[in-house]
């Protein structure tokens, strides 16, 4: 990623606040678009970053005008901004350090324990479900101690969550070209991992940008373990950017096979729009997705 460095993103919305320097308006083109009629079969969802010219009001504005309403990793001091426009918070963060610092490193885990304790009811209180962490990097760390470590300092929150009905959502990222050391770069990693904690409030974000730059053969990999899936992700390879004919990865049978497992969460769009119209890649990366 050249333009967007989605580590100091997320960084910067922690417990809410938005990547958003000057918000224009929404444009007139996006505002006329008329309510889509989707088929049901996705729920359909946005990450609030990939658009920071936008703020979270006109975000939440013009996805219902596309027709659909959910919007990822936004924070409990702007959820009343989601309500207020009838929006859900498909993928809720706050409690997360930053996407270096994780659950695999026991030097993190006293202030990622206080951070989850804190927003764990938060986001039942709210009504949401899903809630983001990271394994963070390596650090010269073999993978069995990280994940030695990453059940050790879950299982001191996943009994609040369980308590609470909030799954904690880990995120696949690649390690080769945007995410360099993160742990949990392989799915077999994450689903190791989901075994040993044995809890159905542990669950992966698979992100099928990521795992397409780290593993490819997605729709096998998907099928193989949709049981430990909550949430999904995409994006245009190479690039990062929209998700339509000019990139490697075919959208439309990706979704159908997730839409095959029986998967009920939500597919969400994390391409950064490059096109003039970021609005109108919006909406045709709903229409590729809505199989």
């Amino acid at each position: 990623m050249k333009s967007i460095n989605r580590r100091n993103s997320l960084k910067k919305m922690m417990m809410g606040t938005l990547v958003a320097g000057a918000a224009p308006l929404i444009p007139l083109n996006a505002s006329a678009m008329p309510q889509s009629k989707l088929k049901g079969n996705v729920n359909h969802a946005v990450c609030a970053w990939t658009f920071p010219n936008l703020s979270l009001d006109e975000l939440c504005k013009a996805i219902k005008k596309i027709g659909f309403n959910a919007i990822d990793l936004v924070g409990p001091k702007d959820w009343h901004i989601l309500q207020e426009n009838g929006v859900d918070c498909s993928m809720c963060n706050g409690a997360e350090i930053n996407l270096v610092h994780g659950f695999n490193n026991k030097l993190y885990h006293d202030q990622l324990v206080k951070n989850y304790t804190e927003v764990i009811p938060l986001v039942a209180k709210a009504g949401y479900k899903n809630l983001i962490c990271f394994s963070g990097n390596r650090d010269g760390m073999d993978d069995e101690t990280g994940l030695q470590n990453s059940v050790e300092g879950l299982k001191k929150i996943i009994g609040l969550a369980e308590q609470h009905n909030v799954t904690l959502v880990m995120e696949l990222l690649n390690s080769r070209i945007n995410h360099p050391d993160y742990m949990c770069d392989k799915t077999s990693w994450g689903v190791e991992l989901c075994k040993r904690l044995g809890s159905d409030n542990f669950k992966l974000l698979y992100d099928i940008y990521h795992m397409q730059i780290d593993e490819g053969d997605l729709i096998r990999t998907i099928r193989n373990n949709h049981q430990y899936i909550a949430h999904y992700h995409t994006a245009g390879n190479p690039g990062r950017n929209e998700i339509d004919d000019t990139q490697e990865i075919y959208y439309p049978a990706v979704i159908r096979a997730i839409v095959e497992t029986g998967f009920k969460g939500y597919v969400c769009q994390e391409f950064t729009p490059k096109k003039e119209d970021k609005l109108a890649s919006l909406e045709e990366a709903i229409r590729i997705c809505d199989v």
